[in-house]
């Protein structure tokens, strides 16, 4: 008897303004048919009718007599022929499990919906909390449960994510170290696209987001539907165009064998996935994910950062960083921040990590004098850590050489130098929270630059991760005013998992300005700027070479929250006041920036980058726009702001944080020097403006505000 052919049954429509999801289930198979444009308006919503035949497509001869759904859990057992959604053991044995759904419960108030999937026979159920968030993000948590007497072995855990079968091209976001997040499109047809991260972290080489879209989706056109992994360790990411002919985009987190073991009458958390979906291109993906994010984020004031690292790396001298924070303070900054070096042993990248002491022999009278010169300016006081690292050569690793990962090992593979801590371990937590909250109760620091400078490998990502976000949890309960920025050996680790727990994320230990508008472009597809931390290099960057004017680099800089990484102690007077008055732009624009909504902007020519911030409320935007190298034409199209279609009259204007840096020109476009006292907000949405002619690697920002009569 085939039980598998019964009728679908539509369970809920979870909606709101601008995206609909349909729930549905076919003989207690749940999965989700739908999610894309908003089927009804508010009015229409109760009596909305959705109809279930849309989603039946007919059994084909050739293959199995029923038609098989893209269950959120797919199993072998239902039919899927693809990844297994969920696979679990029991003393050896791969269960063939059979999940149904025995239990709904839902709330139209809050747009989310509660299931409960059950295999009787082999005692294994899951609970599924599906949500449709204000920020206009879909999110899918599950949790695992073993109901039965002994205990269950965790193989795999994936949720499926149907997108549109109208998906036709997949982006995804890597690189390496000093280079992340690269964007990558690759067609996606008949075909299987795996990513997969197994360095413990986030890493730099994947990010664990994709972005599925029709055919040549741009920033503002194209159907989009984004889908990200919100976990901060190893996770597998499939894009399956082959099962069943369906688009679908499975993920979860990536297992060794018998990682997860979960005890009778207890359970395991398969990692939120985060969807969002855009009719309007990747700009409307990323303003999703951006509302996300600030919707679990306390509002906060994101100082100006003065780091010390590229100033003076390990030569720790309280006379020269009291210099240094003397002039940084005349040119405005607001925090400063000690890197490393301050600690127990620590002369160089070989020695001290562990040993979380302030290092009496460089500081003899502690921390106090740098913290109460810095505080004595008005700025506050942030410190470097690196609480899962240790160096061989250091006391707490000759102490207790069993805490580090691979550390009982005869010859174990060091990476910058180091071994990682195994944060499964409650004593290893206690010690590293006891040495943090000692620093942070007895010092006046409002910010932790937490740093992670290798990979895992071959270790136990699971139970570190949750042993990462355990400890990180317990020191902002306890110090809820200190500001945490997650680093690791720049952009290692950036997710949003870890978004919940830190208030900033340092990109790239590349401050090079071209790179830092590739970097920063990837990484704004799904982080909001403000949590990017985005610093003013020195002329010269110190890990390309490449020399760039200070107009570009601050230019690069603005759309983020702005820092400095450069030795100060050797600016002359045109630079200091230069960078003060970049400063105070940036200052000036502050609250706008972190506000109002970020777009990344299409424009034909590819050596032109154009991205600023708009309102949504009212005509007001500030975009900066960048040649990134030379073209090949003698001019350019025109730039055009669509967002400004309905703005009416608006003001326009051209800011240079330092001298112009026009290419050779007779005439500049008249909009720039004999510019008309106002512009129509159609004609910038529709012609634009003329692109003058620039350098490469030189930018300008226009400044747009509303007409008041």
């Amino acid at each position: 008897m085939n039980r598998m052919s019964g009728a679908i049954r539509v369970i809920d429509h979870i909606w709101n303004e601008h995206t609909s999801v349909i729930v549905a289930a076919r003989d207690e198979i749940l999965f989700v048919p739908y999610i894309g444009p908003s089927l009804c308006d508010e009015e229409e919503f109760y009596e909305f009718r959705i109809d279930p035949t849309h989603f039946a497509r007919g059994v084909v001869g050739g293959g199995l007599d029923i038609e098989v759904t893209p269950a959120l859990i797919p199993l072998p057992s239902q039919g899927w022929t693809g990844t297994p959604g969920l696979e679990v053991s029991r003393n050896g044995t791969v269960l063939p499990l059979d999940l149904r759904l025995t239990e709904t419960s839902w709330e139209k108030e809050i747009d989310e919906t509660y299931f409960v999937l059950t295999d009787a026979v082999h005692k294994v159920s899951v609970e599924i909390l599906l949500s449709l968030k204000e920020s206009n993000v879909f999110t899918i948590d599950a949790i695992v449960n073993n109901l039965g007497d002994g205990v269950l072995t965790v193989n795999s855990a994936h949720i499926n994510v149907a997108v549109g079968s109208q998906a036709e091209e997949v982006l995804t976001l890597g690189g390496r170290h000093a280079m992340e997040a690269v964007q990558q499109r690759t067609p996606w047809g008949r075909s299987r696209i795996a990513l997969e991260n197994r360095t413990g972290r986030t890493s730099h080489e994947q990010l664990g987001v994709v972005f599925a879209g029709t055919a040549g989706f741009t920033e503002q056109t194209g159907e989009v539907w984004g889908v990200h992994l919100a976990w901060s360790g190893n996770f597998a990411i499939m894009c399956d165009g082959v099962t069943e002919t369906r688009k679908t985009i499975q993920l979860g987190e990536l297992l060794q064998a018998n990682e997860v073991v979960v005890p009778a009458n207890e359970s395991y958390a398969i990692p939120r996935v985060i969807v969002s979906y855009s009719p309007n291109g990747l700009r409307g993906c990323s303003h999703n994910f951006h509302e996300y994010a600030r919707s679990r984020q306390p509002y906060m004031q994101r100082p100006v950062v003065l780091n010390t690292w590229e100033a003076v790396y390990f030569n720790h001298d309280l006379e020269t960083l009291q210099s240094l924070a003397t002039i940084a303070a005349e040119v405005g900054i607001e925090r400063f921040v000690l890197d490393d070096g301050w600690f127990n042993g620590r002369r160089n990248d070989t020695a001290g990590l562990g040993d979380w002491y302030v290092d009496e022999s460089i500081w003899p009278d502690g921390l106090s004098p740098i913290i109460s010169h810095v505080r004595s300016l008005n700025m506050d006081f942030g410190l470097w850590f690196e609480p899962e690292m240790v160096n061989p050569d250091s006391d707490l690793f000759r102490s207790h050489p069993e805490w580090a990962l691979d550390g009982s090992l005869v010859s174990p593979i060091l990476g910058r130098n180091q071994l990682v801590l195994d944060l499964s371990r409650a004593d290893v937590r206690d010690y590293l929270f006891q040495r943090i909250d000692a620093l942070l109760s007895e010092n006046d620091i409002a910010y932790v630059k937490w740093d992670h400078n290798r990979p895992l490998i071959g270790g136990a990502s699971h139970q570190q991760t949750l042993g990462f976000y355990a400890l990180l949890d317990q020191l902002n309960e306890k110090h809820p005013k200190v500001q945490f920025e997650s680093c690791a050996s720049g952009g290692g680790r950036i997710d949003l998992g870890v978004a919940n727990r830190v208030n900033r994320f340092w990109a790239s230990d590349s401050i090079d300005a071209l790179d830092r508008l590739e970097i920063q472009k990837g990484l704004s597809t799904f982080i909001p700027i403000e949590m990017l931390g985005s610093h003013i290099g020195s002329p010269t960057c110190h890990t390309t070479g490449r020399k760039h004017a200070l107009s570009f680099r601050a230019t690069t800089a603005l759309f983020g929250w702005l820092g400095v990484e450069w030795n100060l102690l050797t600016l002359n007077e045109k630079d200091k006041e230069r960078l003060r008055q970049a400063i105070d732009f940036y200052k000036e624009n502050r609250e706008f920036l972190h506000s109002e909504r970020f777009a990344r902007l299409d424009h034909p020519d590819a050596s032109i980058d154009i991205r600023g911030v708009y309102s949504a409320d009212y005509p007001a935007g500030l975009f900066a726009v960048t040649r990134l190298q030379s073209g090949p034409s003698n001019h350019s199209a025109p730039l055009r702001f669509p967002m400004m279609k309905d703005a009416g009259d608006v003001f326009v204007n051209i800011i240079h944080l330092g001298p112009p840096r026009y290419a050779l020109h007779r005439e500049l476009p008249q909009w720039i020097s004999d510019p008309p006292e106002m512009m129509s907000g159609t004609m910038l949405a529709n012609v634009g403006l003329p692109m003058p002619s620039l350098l490469p690697e030189s930018s300008f920002l226009i400044q747009i505000s509303q007409v008041v009569y």
